[in-house]
């Protein structure tokens, strides 16, 4: 049975921003934004690495690694844990290479690929949903997005 789950991947085509967790080779965490994050397929996260050699170093020495991605205003998320392998062509390359340069432009140097098998998959949700019962996602989102002074737009402007 996949890992990534049908809704992990909605969220991560939707928001694409992570976070990358790696250790130093001296044992301190290493916390790094990466915004080409994408499902590979059921059991494989793949982000582009295009401006990290700490991240890379790190992952050249110890090759686990955990990513977070949360959004932001319905205050829930994943954790992904599990252990990479490093791409510098081919089709894995190719794939992730291929859809960032076609999003972004080739502004971008991708100088490798990290391919992760996901070994571990959890839900990241919000105090507000555990300590205020029966609060529904509109109810958080529309919290958040006042407390950044931004207007939801009405349900009848809303895209799926």
């Amino acid at each position: 049975m996949a890992k990534i789950t049908d809704e992990m991947a909605r969220m991560i085509a939707e928001l694409r921003l992570c976070y990358v967790a790696t250790v130093t080779p001296d044992g301190r965490p290493n916390l790094s934004p990466k915004g080409s994050l994408r499902v590979v397929d059921g059991d494989h996260l793949a982000f582009a690495d295009i401006m990290s050699p700490q991240t890379m170093r790190n992952l050249k020495e110890n090759p686990y690694v955990e990513i977070n991605i949360v959004h932001p205003f319905l205050r829930r998320g994943y954790r992904f844990k599990g252990r990479c392998d490093i791409f510098t062509e081919g089709e894995t390359f190719d794939l992730v290479a291929n859809e960032l340069w076609q999003r972004e432009g080739k502004q971008y140097p991708v100088n490798a690929v990290v391919r992760i098998q996901v070994d571990t998959a959890l839900p990241v949700r919000s105090p507000a949903y555990v300590f205020n019962k029966g609060v529904q996602e509109d109810d958080v989102r529309r919290i958040w997005l006042e407390r950044y002074g931004v207007q939801p737009l009405p349900t009848s402007e809303k895209q799926s």
